[in-house]
């Protein structure tokens, strides 16, 4: 399995190291910004060496190439139990009108079977007296129409409660969208909020820029954290 929620900003969320304190932040920091500094840089290091444990698998280290990393992996995951679910809730309709039609044509036959009065054997007219075979043929047929009808209505309640389960669904893919996004932006925001409280001697000085704005292109410059080995050397070069 790929790595399991690598840091992978977009244009608009990329992490940009240079120059990262915030704006009139104060050069000299307290006993207590150094304490919650180091806090955040374990805490930091737990969750990422943690999310990436998870996630690397020598055994399936394969799968990588197939699905980049956990975030495509849970919103597939997601995509098949829906287009799943989407195809039996399909499936299910298809079923009960094919079923009501056959349960329809039934109760119609048996309302004629039941206003015949008798079967004529030969050529004797109607109205005569059924013989044995005829009589039991009736009866015969009626008994198996009623229990059609009813064995529709059976298979109606079985089809209901197969389109009420494909539920699941909604909930797990809730539940997925939910977990990647949380486990993203958690990372983004304490590799983020690392690099705003890092203290100054360790801050590298900013080169002289323009105009500054959001990281158009991450893939051209190397003071941007894009990827897991840049996760990596950031925390690295912050002693965590």
């Amino acid at each position: 399995m790929g790595a399991v929620m690598d840091l992978e900003p977009t244009n608009s969320t990329a992490v940009a190291i240079n120059g990262a304190g915030p704006a009139g932040a104060p050069d000299d920091g307290g006993p207590a910004d150094d304490g919650m500094y180091h806090r955040l840089g374990h805490l930091t290091r737990m969750l990422h060496d943690a999310l990436r444990e998870l996630g690397y698998d020598q055994e399936l280290s394969d799968v990588r190439a197939n699905l980049p990393d956990a975030r495509d992996r849970l919103s597939y995951i997601a995509k098949m139990t829906g287009d799943a679910a989407e195809k039996v809730l399909n499936a299910v309709d298809r079923a009960r009108s094919v079923q009501e039609e056959t349960a329809d044509h039934a109760r119609r036959l048996r309302m004629r079977w039941d206003a015949v009065e008798a079967f004529t054997e030969g050529g004797n007219p109607p109205g005569s007296r059924a013989t044995p075979a005829g009589a039991e043929l009736v009866q015969e047929t009626c008994a198996f129409f009623g229990a059609l009808d009813k064995q529709a209505e059976a298979t109606n309640a079985i089809l209901t409660d197969i389109m009420l389960a494909q539920d699941f669904h909604d909930l797990t893919g809730q539940v997925i969208r939910k977990v990647v996004n949380l486990a993203q932006t958690l990372e983004e925001q304490l590799i983020r909020l690392l690099v705003e409280t890092t203290p100054p001697e360790l801050r590298k000085k900013p080169e002289p820029t323009g105009l500054q704005g959001p990281v158009v292109n991450a893939e051209g410059r190397d003071d941007v954290v894009t990827d897991q080995a840049g996760v990596d050397d950031l925390l690295a070069s912050l002693g965590f």
